[in-house]
């Protein structure tokens, strides 16, 4: 090694060292001057010698050139969101689940962590470098950010130590300290700019930047609190070791962390943060708690996104007083018809609340609304502002009593209000402008027509300007009239017209969801499709043959015999495929024929000759259920390149392993040929 090599790598130890003590233990070891005077040093050797510039350098968390859009990236581990506990009874409840799915009377040991009011994001190491970080996104997929996670101070960009693993996704959530965001919004006031209105908006808005140079110049900060993926090294047996050991490798650990007996101990812990809640320096809306033995986590598992093991007990909403100064009706989608309570403004929870939702007539029975009255408002979960009572005694002697409209306000048709049901419709249907215009947008949406281009504001503009009234309307557009709309142009009209004659050609589960039915949904959608087929045996099913359907209920089912027996849907029905709405023939298979009934597979990595969904697409045949997850449940794992932990967590639990020519081997013995076209 050179002298000029071995004074760089003196150099980034000692900035590095430093930025640990500054940003992670809050401890400085040398004063500013002697950083500043370090790093300018390193960056002009840098200068002078760019070959040896390293992606890990200290001097490259002032990020790279502005981004175009963020990309996509796929958690090999799901980000999986928390269920919720917002009083004692229901801890006392998560407790006691906890213990009958184990199947003991052992108090259970939990890890305890402040709930910070930020966002969660992945961070994926390689060899000890940061390699990519990446948002929560729908907890499957999130957006890779980066360039902007490098320019984080408290983010180490190389780890500490060389024990670490040779793969490791640490995960956690990047914050704005309450002292950052008030120096923030105080740069805005000065320069004239619109203020932030809570820390949480703040730090989003921040780490969504597409320049990084403006994500580096806010005040973030990132605290782990789980590990997402690790490979080629044993983590500790604990979950609080796991965090510690993450301290010794350069993260921020949250110093409030701790570990305590049973719930007794959560309610203590949980009642302690509370009450030092408003001095931390930063914002929490909650505690949340978990198994602390990461051997008792995997036999708990998962229940639909969220894992049995942990919770999230949130702090009560903050609360104000203001006045209901009137109603007004909205009509959704569907026809639903839902009192909107307009609000005096207050601020509460952080932001400014004008109006809440008011649910259906029976709420406002229950609340004993009236317009006028003093109400007092809640931002339930810190995010939906809800009425939570009426503060009878300061009740005006004109407050006006609240009443179901008798007409759709508006299209003017008949109100009706099933007496099993708390939700008033409007009877409109399609002739409704706001169910209409819904409707046409739920048509047009990725999951369902997916017809690109066509936006929820094109839409509302075509049917405004009269160029639409139904689905049907928009496969009579021409590119002429679209053309001469408000940003819209010749190459855009064309664009939009391509696409629409594009979405002719789709799928039965596509066009089923597509018709909005009520509670039917992708995943109904596409089992329905499955096992009638086509469209007609469907159109005429009884009651009987679609609670054969899987997930199909007795409300479901009714919504969806209603439906067809509707006139005026089976007219656009009809219409849509005179115009040429089709989509590919599906083979149903006989309960006897499907080899995997009752079977769960799993499919995970990279397959070269097909893609997962397709994959799923031939196990459902089979009549497989699939899951997104390993379990002790699982019969068997697709396993494509790149397969990750659930690759080896299978091996862990003996599941049987399909690599992809096996997988076909499989398809070919129950007569299914890859490449023939499947919905």
């Amino acid at each position: 090694m050179t002298d000029l090599s071995h004074q760089i790598a003196k150099l980034r130890q000692q900035l590095e060292h430093a930025n640990y003590q500054y940003y992670v233990l809050d401890d400085p070891s040398i004063p500013d001057a002697e950083y500043d005077r370090l790093f300018h040093q390193l960056k002009d050797i840098e200068t002078q010698h760019p070959e040896w510039i390293t992606p890990d350098s200290p001097t490259q968390r002032v990020g790279g050139a502005p981004l175009s859009a963020f990309s996509q990236v796929e958690h090999e581990v799901p980000m999986l969101s928390l269920g919720n506990a917002f009083n004692e009874e229901d801890m006392n409840d998560f407790n006691r689940r906890i213990k009958d799915r184990l199947n003991t009377t052992d108090t259970i040991r939990y890890a305890c962590e402040p709930k910070l009011d930020g966002i969660a994001v992945s961070l994926l190491y390689e060899n000890g470098i940061l390699v990519r970080g990446a948002t929560r996104g729908d907890g499957a997929t999130g957006e890779d950010i980066t360039q902007n996670v490098r320019t984080i101070p408290s983010i180490p960009l190389k780890l500490l130590g060389d024990q670490f693993p040779p793969i490791l996704e640490v995960r956690g959530e990047v914050y704005m300290p309450k002292a950052g965001f008030d120096q923030l919004n105080q740069r805005a006031r000065d320069n004239g700019d619109k203020l932030f209105v809570n820390p949480r908006n703040a730090a989003a808005g921040s780490l969504r930047q597409l320049d990084p140079k403006l994500t580096a110049a806010r005040p973030l900060e990132f605290c782990c609190y789980s590990l997402g993926r690790v490979e080629g090294a044993e983590m500790p047996e604990y979950h609080s070791d796991i965090l510690a050991q993450f301290g010794k490798w350069g993260f921020k650990t949250n110093p409030e962390s701790k570990v305590v007996s049973g719930v007794a101990g959560c309610l203590d812990y949980y009642q302690a943060l509370a009450q030092k809640r408003n001095a931390l320096n930063y914002e929490i809306d909650g505690i949340v708690f978990k198994v602390d033995s990461i051997s008792l986590q995997q036999k708990l598992g998962f229940v639909s996104r969220a894992p049995r093991w942990a919770i999230a007990h949130k702090f009560p909403a903050q609360e104000e007083m203001t006045t209901l100064e009137a109603i007004e009706f909205q009509v959704g989608r569907t026809g639903a018809i839902t009192p909107v309570a307009r609000l005096k403004p207050i601020f509460v929870g952080g932001v400014t609340v004008s109006n809440a939702t008011l649910h259906n007539m029976d709420e406002v029975k229950r609340l004993d609304a009236r317009i006028g009255d003093s109400v007092v408002i809640r931002r339930a979960g810190d995010v939906i502002p809800q009425i939570v009572k009426v503060v009878l005694e300061n009740r005006p002697a004109d407050a006006q009593m609240i009443s179901l409209p008798k007409l759709c306000p508006v299209c003017q048709s008949h109100v009706e209000r099933i007496d099993s049901e708390a939700v008033a419709r409007c009877t409109g249907g399609l002739v409704c402008g706001a169910q209409r215009k819904e409707a046409i947008k739920h048509f047009a949406s990725r999951k369902a027509m997916d017809i690109d281009g066509l936006g929820d504001k094109l839409v509302e503009q075509l049917v405004d300007e009269g160029h639409i009234d139904s689905f049907a309307d928009l496969y009579h557009l021409t590119a002429e009239p679209v053309a001469q709309m408000e940003r819209m142009g010749e190459k855009s009209a064309n664009n939009l017209i391509t696409a629409i004659a594009a979405s002719k050609k789709t799928t039965l589960a596509k066009f089923l969801y597509a018709l909005g039915i009520r509670e039917v949904g992708v995943a109904t959608a596409q089992n329905l499709a499955q096992h009638f087929g086509d469209l007609r045996p469907l159109v005429k099913a009884p009651l009987d043959a679609l609670l054969a359907v899987e997930d199909v209920g007795p409300i479901v089912a009714q919504h969806v015999i209603n439906f067809f027996a509707e006139p005026h849907n089976q007219k656009v029905i009809d219409e849509l495929i005179r115009i040429g709405i089709h989509w590919p023939a599906i083979e149903v298979v006989a309960a006897s024929d499907q080899p995997l009934l009752g079977e769960t597979y799993v499919v995970t990595g990279t397959l070269a000759q097909m893609g997962r969904d397709q994959a799923k697409t031939y196990l459902q045949q089979l009549g497989a259920k699939v899951s997104g997850s390993v379990s002790s449940k699982t019969n068997a794992l697709i396993a494509g390149e790149k397969a990750g932990s659930k690759l080896t967590k299978a091996q862990d639990l003996g599941i049987q392993v399909f690599d992809e020519n096996a997988f076909l081997d499989l398809l070919s013995q129950h007569g299914i040929t890859h490449g023939d076209e499947a919905e």
